[in-house]
């Protein structure tokens, strides 16, 4: 996208073509204003069109732009906080009813991706958590013993099993989660895309959000060729906030992550790795990620962005972990070429956990997903829509209603992640 390889890379070659749109010009009108083309924002008008209602999708560059069109794939239930310590954080009612919702994320993607005929290599074989090392292992045993407690389908496996389902003796064990799986994250934001222009959502491209302001009863968003008035408004920009609301992004530290996508693998060798074709992650503070496209390709990635000097730093670690983790693609003669390379960047809020805000009257946002966006930008869409329609109220939903809460030191943090990044993989994987 906008001519930049890295940007995208692997998701925006093999995605279908995204619907044809174009710049807002003049005034337009709706129920409702979306901002941001992501998960959120196209799930949301989606829902609002299904409940009789009109949007407008107003997006500062394409569809699918920011985190949607970029991240690993990975359709995960929950978030990364251990669900005992979810509830601590948002106490019982609000912490139980938020692993519930989440936890019921990754079917309803499912559900949406069949209702709606969306093709993204959609594959809900479930995810694998892989340990590294004791302290690893031990993490995941905590995992499971929680996520059972409630009920959900998880279970720990041991180091010879966990070797035959990743294909790789690397790891301790790992944690499999059947409600989980993978897609083709670009693909799936522009079938949810096609998806509401199907039923009367107009989505404008190249038009950034520059202004709002109060308009009679209701709000008029500004772009710089026109303006959206609307009863009601959802700003779904997230970690790519950027020139209104700033407040949304002041309450994130950025957290840079990038892919790597190997050629297409032999048949053999793509059958000893991840044969059962679920997506997998580790552990590690400084995180590893891999999965299988369609065509073999296997997607590596981690914590790091891919400029300046973190292009050859990052890409030679990724070359030397993929031979440590999978011998067997060395054995290959794996020469440490990858045919796509690229990154964005994940917001954190302060408890790793997602926001709800009323920033105004009739002004809504969810964000905050921490690197989980596929299902709850999913869901949080649909109660979004719920909300709008009167379907549902604020304390009905399954986040308190909250002001952005701006972090200390942000750019310097972000900054530290993005260094500290280069700085493990410099010396990571050399022995």
């Amino acid at each position: 996208m906008q001519n930049d390889p890295r940007s995208h890379g692997l998701w925006e070659k093999t995605a279908p073509a995204a619907p044809a749109t174009s710049p807002l010009q003049g005034e337009a009108r709706a129920d409702v204003a979306v901002v941001g083309a992501g998960y959120t924002g196209l799930s949301t008008a989606l829902h609002l069109a299904g409940k009789g209602m009109s949007a407008v999708v107003v997006e500062a560059a394409e569809i699918g732009f920011g985190g949607a069109g970029r991240n690993v794939g990975l359709v995960n239930a929950g978030m990364w906080v251990m669900p005992q310590d979810l509830v601590a954080t948002l106490g019982e009612d609000y912490g139980n009813r938020l692993l519930d919702f989440l936890g019921a994320g990754p079917a309803y993607v499912w559900e949406v991706v069949k209702r709606h005929g969306i093709e993204c290599e959609a594959n809900p074989v479930g995810t694998l958590h892989a340990g590294v090392g004791r302290k690893g292992f031990a993490e995941l045993a905590e995992r499971e013993r929680q996520w059972k407690a409630r009920g959900a389908p998880v279970e720990l496996v041991g180091k010879a099993e966990a070797a035959a389902m990743l294909g790789s003796e690397a790891y301790e064990g790992a944690l499999l989660d059947r409600r989980a799986g993978t897609i083709q994250p670009l693909a799936y934001a522009v079938g949810l895309a096609k998806a509401a222009l199907a039923q009367g959502v107009r989505i404008h491209t190249r038009s950034p959000a520059t202004g709002l302001e109060r308009d009679g009863e209701g709000w008029r968003v500004r772009t710089p060729g026109g303006s959206v008035a609307a009863r009601k408004v959802v700003l779904a920009t997230d970690a790519y906030t950027r020139l209104l609301m700033e407040d949304i992004a002041g309450q994130q530290v950025l957290l840079p992550y990038f892919n790597m996508a190997t050629p297409p693998l032999p048949d053999d060798v793509a059958r000893s790795i991840l044969p059962g074709r679920q997506g997998a992650w580790d552990t590690r503070e400084v995180l590893s990620s891999f999965r299988f496209d369609a065509a073999n390709r296997l997607v590596f990635g981690s914590v790091g962005a891919l400029r300046n000097t973190g292009v050859a730093i990052h890409r030679a670690w990724a070359r030397r972990a993929l031979r440590r983790i999978f011998p067997q693609i060395g054995a290959l003669g794996f020469d440490g070429r990858f045919e796509h390379e690229w990154y964005g960047q994940i917001g954190m809020t302060a408890d790793n956990l997602p926001r709800f805000h009323r920033l105004d009257d009739g002004v809504y946002s969810f964000c905050g997903y921490n690197g989980r966006g596929i299902a709850p930008g999913t869901v949080f869409g649909r109660a979004m829509a719920g909300l709008l329609c009167g379907e549902t109220s604020e304390d009905a939903l399954p986040l308190p209603v909250t002001r952005p809460a701006p972090v200390s030191l942000r750019r310097l943090r972000s900054a530290w992640y993005e260094a500290g990044a280069q700085l493990a993989h410099l010396v990571d994987a050399r022995f």
